[in-house]
C-alpha cells in the first residue's frame, strides 16, 4: 500500500510541475543553450538594448570573467600556506610541530598587515590604469630618479592603507598580490625552523610585508627600473617574470638563507670536524600531502597571473606547470637513486617536485611544453646538489631545503625565460613591441636583462634581509635558548603541545608510543 502511495505522490508531483511550468509560461533549459538572452543585457528599453548598451555588457562582461578569474585564483594560492605548513611541519621534528605550524599560520596574518599599511603601495602605488581590471588609473604615484637620460623607478606612493583605492579592480589586485607576498614570507619560516624565537619572528612578518617584499617587486611588476630595462636600454622586455620565481620565490631564498646563516644552525647539525649529522623530519606523509596541496595552489600561482580569464594562454601555462612538476620529481628521484644514496628518497622526491614549480613560474607562460619539460628536469638535479653545497660546502643547516628550492631554482627560473622564450606570447610586455623571446630564439638582450635582474635580487633581498635579521636580533633575539631547542619549542615558546598526550624521546627526538 505505502509503495503504490509513493508512486502516486510522485506522478502527481510530476504532472503539477509540468502543469505549473506550463501555466507559468517557462520552459526547463536542461542544455543551457536557451539560458541568457537579449532580455539579460541591462538596457533602458528591456529587450531591446541599443548597440552601445550591448557594448557596455560586453565590455562589463569581460571584466567580471577577468575579476572572478583573479579572486578564484587568489583563493587557491591562499591554501598553498596550508601546503607550506604541512611540508615545514612534516619535514622537521615532532618537538616543534606546533611552533613550526604557528609561524605558518602567522605570517598569513602578519605578512598580510604589512602589506595592507604599506607593502601595496610601495609595489603598486605607481603601476598606472589597470587594463584587465576595469582601467583604475590611481595607481599612478611612483618615485623616480633620471639615470643616463632614463627614468628609474623606485617605489610606489599610492593606497598606503589602501586609501584612495576604492575600486573593485584594485581590491582584486590587492587580494591576489598580498597572497604571492605571504608565499615570499613563509619561505624563511622552514630554513630558520626549530630555532627562530616566535617573538622575532613576529616582527619579521610584518616586515616582510611591508617593506623588503614590495621594494623588488615594484621594480619588476610595478613599473620600476628592471621592467624598464627594455624600454631604456633595448634589452628585450625588461626583467620579465611571469607569476613571480624571482619576486616571490627568490625573495624568499634569499631572505632565507641570509637568516639560516645569522641564526645559525640547529643544536647537533654539524661535528667539530665540520661534518653534518642527518636530523630526519617526523611525518612524511604529512609532507607530502602538503606537497599536493601546493601543487594544486600552483595551478591559481601560475596560471592566475594572467589576471584575465579571458586569456586563453591559460592552459599552456597550466600544462606547464603540470609537466614541469612531474619532471623535477622524477629528475630529484632517478637523480638520488642512482647517484647520492641509492634509495629513492621521498623527502628529495617533495623537493624535487617545488624545484620544478618554482623554476616554471616565471617562464611558464613564454616557453612550449618540451622547454618546460627540460626545465623541471634540471630543477631536480639543481635543487639536490644545491642543498648538499649549502650544507656541506656552505655549513648552513636549512631543515627543509628552503634555500635549495626556492633560492636556487627561483634564479634558474627566470634564467631560462632567458633562454627558452619562444617568441609565441607577451607582445607589448613592459611597453616593448613584439612577444618575448629567450636567448635560444634570437634576443640575447631578454638574456642580459633576466641576469640583471637575479644578481640585483641576490644583492639587494640579501642587504636588506641582512639589515632586519640583524636589527631584530640586537633588539629582540633570533634564536631560542639552547634548553629550549633541545627540549622542543612548542611548550617554552607557544606554552601548548603539538602532540599531546604522546611520549617524547627527546634524545631520539621521535614519538615513543600513542
Amino acid at each position: 500500500m505505502k509503495k503504490y502511495l509513493l508512486i502516486t505522490l510522485l506522478l502527481t508531483a510530476t504532472l503539477f510541475g509540468t502543469s505549473y511550468a506550463a501555466f507559468a509560461g517557462t520552459t526547463p533549459d536542461p542544455t543551457g543553450d536557451k539560458t541568457g538572452t537579449i532580455s539579460d543585457v541591462t538596457a533602458a528599453n528591456p529587450g531591446h538594448p541599443t548597440l552601445y548598451e550591448i557594448g557596455d555588457q560586453a565590455g562589463h562582461n569581460k571584466i567580471a570573467i577577468n575579476m572572478m578569474w583573479v579572486l578564484i585564483t587568489g583563493f587557491l594560492v591562499m591554501f598553498m600556506q596550508a601546503g607550506f605548513a604541512m611540508v615545514e611541519s612534516g619535514l622537521t621534528r615532532a618537538k616543534n610541530v606546533a611552533h613550526t605550524m604557528s609561524m605558518n599560520m602567522m605570517v598569513y596574518a602578519l605578512g598580510m598587515l604589512g602589506f595592507f599599511i604599506s607593502g601595496f603601495a610601495i609595489m603598486f602605488g605607481g603601476i598606472g590604469p589597470l587594463g584587465t581590471l576595469g582601467g583604475f588609473s590611481g595607481l599612478s604615484h611612483e618615485i623616480s630618479i633620471s639615470l643616463f637620460g632614463h627614468p628609474f623607478g623606485l617605489f610606489g606612493l599610492k593606497g598606503f592603507f589602501l586609501s584612495g583605492t576604492y575600486d573593485v579592480g584594485v581590491f582584486g589586485l590587492f587580494l591576489f598580490q598580498m597572497v604571492f607576498m605571504d608565499t615570499t614570507a613563509t619561505i624563511p619560516t622552514g630554513s630558520m625552523a626549530e630555532r627562530w624565537k616566535f617573538s622575532s619572528f613576529a616582527i619579521y612578518g610584518v616586515l616582510v610585508g611591508a617593506l623588503i617584499y614590495p621594494i623588488f617587486g615594484n621594480w619588476v611588476w610595478g613599473g620600476g627600473w628592471l621592467a624598464q630595462l627594455g624600454t631604456n636600454f633595448g634589452l628585450g622586455h625588461g626583467d620579465v617574470d611571469f607569476a613571480g620565481s624571482s619576486v616571490v620565490h627568490m625573495t624568499g631564498g634569499v631572505l632565507a638563507l641570509v637568516g639560516a646563516k645569522m641564526i645559525g644552525p640547529r643544536l647537533g647539525k654539524f661535528n667539530k670536524d665540520g661534518s653534518s649529522n642527518a636530523i630526519p623530519g617526523h611525518n612524511i606523509p604529512m609532507a607530502v600531502i602538503g606537497t599536493f596541496i601546493l601543487a594544486f595552489g600552483w595551478f591559481g600561482f601560475n596560471p592566475g597571473s594572467t589576471l584575465a580569464g579571458e586569456d586563453l594562454r591559460i592552459s599552456i601555462v597550466a600544462v606547464n606547470t603540470m609537466i614541469a612538476s612531474a619532471t623535477g620529481a622524477l629528475a630529484a628521484m632517478l637523480y638520488m637513486w642512482w647517484f647520492k644514496t641509492k634509495k629513492p628518497d621521498p623527502s628529495m622526491m617533495i623537493n624535487g617536485m617545488l624545484a620544478g614549480l618554482v623554476a616554471i613560474t616565471a617562464p611558464s607562460a613564454f616557453v612550449n611544453v618540451q622547454s618546460a619539460a627540460l626545465i623541471g628536469l634540471i630543477s631536480g638535479v639543481l635543487v639536490i646538489e644545491a642543498a648538499f653545497f649549502i650544507e656541506r660546502k656552505l655549513k648552513i643547516d636549512d631543515p627543509v631545503g628552503a634555500v635549495a628550492v626556492h633560492g636556487v631554482n627561483g634564479l634558474w627560473g627566470v634564467l631560462s625565460l632567458g633562454l627558452f622564450a619562444d617568441g609565441t606570447y607577451g607582445a607589448g610586455w613592459n611597453g616593448v613591441d613584439g612577444a618575448v623571446k629567450g636567448l635560444f630564439y634570437g634576443d640575447g638582450g631578454q638574456f642580459i636583462a633576466q641576469v640583471i635582474g637575479g644578481i640585483t635580487n641576490i644583492v639587494v633581498i640579501g642587504a636588506l634581509g641582512w639589515i632586519v635579521f640583524k636589527i631584530i636580533d640586537v633588539t629582540a633575539g633570533l634564536r631560542v635558548s639552547a634548553k629550549d631547542e633541545l627540549e622542543g619549542l612548542d611548550v617554552p615558546e607557544m606554552g601548548i603541545e603539538g602532540y599531546a598526550g604522546i611520549k617524547m624521546d627527546k634524545n631520539a627526538e621521535t614519538p615513543l608510543s600513542y
